[in-house]
């Protein structure tokens, strides 16, 4: 789970990679109850405790803070995804362990997932950038198990991937909406045995 730092005395001074890291963490509060275009840097500035001038220093303006959040909330979920894939060797397994992480990530009091997944500023090039590069190598880690299982070519591995980290993504955010009534580790478990059930429909083609 991420922790925001505490907030300091206002004129404390800080180290500055300390700094970035509570402004970040203030920041992802704002703009996880505000969105982009409702939050201004002085809501930011006041939740930091810090003057305009010292949130400035770090970054230039409201869209590079909003692309730093960005970056930091892929580099969490991939981070997330990479423990679940390395954490075991057998394929089904692996599956909902992926299907797990989104999960996890999602169930994260930072709500960070809402900054990738409900961006309101997903015509901004740099955002969209960064969101279609998220999917890309999400699917990545996937596609290898799809196309060890079935034979499929990359491209078409790489397809049904996509298809199921959306599937991860899309029901981890209603199972949170909905209350998350269902254990989240079953909840989990429940999608990425669907996902299974389709990849090992396809029948493993000789090479």
């Amino acid at each position: 789970m991420t922790t925001v730092p505490a907030i300091p005395a206002r004129g404390i001074r800080m180290p500055r990679d300390q700094r970035r890291t509570q402004l970040l963490g203030a920041a992802r509060e704002v703009f996880v109850a505000q969105g982009y275009h409702a939050a201004a840097m002085d809501d930011i500035a006041d939740r930091a405790g810090v003057s305009k001038p010292v949130l400035y220093q770090h970054f230039p303006g409201k869209l590079e803070l909003y692309i730093a959040l960005l970056d930091a909330s892929k580099n969490e979920l991939l981070t997330t995804l990479h423990r679940a894939m390395a954490s075991t060797d057998d394929n089904k397994q692996r599956v909902i362990a992926t299907v797990n992480a989104y999960f996890e990530f999602v169930d994260n009091d930072s709500g960070g997932y809402r900054l990738l997944f409900e961006s309101d500023l997903p015509n901004e090039p740099a955002v969209r950038e960064r969101l279609d590069r998220l999917t890309e190598l999400c699917a990545q880690e996937v596609s290898q198990i799809i196309a060890d299982d079935t034979g499929l070519p990359p491209e078409e591995s790489n397809l049904l991937a996509v298809g199921l980290v959306g599937i991860a993504q899309v029901t981890a955010r209603y199972w949170l909406s909905s209350g998350g009534t269902i254990p989240r580790a079953a909840a989990a478990e429940l999608v990425a045995t669907l996902g299974w059930r389709g990849i090992r429909g396809f029948p493993k083609r000789d090479g």
